[in-house]
């Protein structure tokens, strides 16, 4: 099991997992992979390498995760894009995803990291409180065909 940064064809291989795989775990529709889609473009086509990183997770040579952070501002990064394969949970590889973006951000000088993810992400969700993220608020999200609530945490990085 092991990350690495991004090469040629990761985008398209984060774009289908996260529609693939949230279409076959919640029902989500085609609107959250189009959101994915969209996201995925705009971290691409404004990418920094000196503030920002994306990283896959491979087990045997597979795919079989993904995140990224990106600049929010001079002092806040933003998570984005956490995925991992329902299979490939178990090896610790969700825990590494999170905590690269927190080394990153750290040594790039960013003083928090923000999320913003749905409260039924119960997997996701237990890997940001572990490495120390809060709640800060929440609102109903009707986005992707379900009747879902969406949240923002925050990690401090000062400490």
């Amino acid at each position: 099991a092991r990350l690495r940064t991004l090469r040629a064809g990761d985008w398209g291989f984060i774009v289908e997992q996260h529609g693939r795989l949230y279409a076959r775990e919640f029902g989500w529709d085609r609107r959250f992979e189009a959101m994915v889609a969209r996201i995925a473009a705009d971290i691409a086509g404004t990418f920094d390498a000196t503030r920002e990183r994306c990283w896959i997770a491979e087990l045997d040579g597979e795919r079989v995760g993904s995140v990224c952070l990106v600049r929010q501002s001079a002092t806040v990064a933003k998570l984005r894009l956490l995925l991992l394969d329902p299979a490939a949970r178990g090896h610790g590889l969700g825990r590494r995803l999170v905590h690269a973006c927190t080394t990153f951000a750290r040594a790039a000088g960013y003083r928090r990291i923000v999320l913003w993810t749905q409260s039924n992400l119960a997997a996701a969700r237990h890997l940001y409180r572990r490495e120390g993220y809060r709640l800060v608020s929440s609102e109903p999200n009707r986005e992707f065909g379900h009747g879902l609530v969406a949240e923002n945490w925050a990690l401090d990085l000062a400490r």
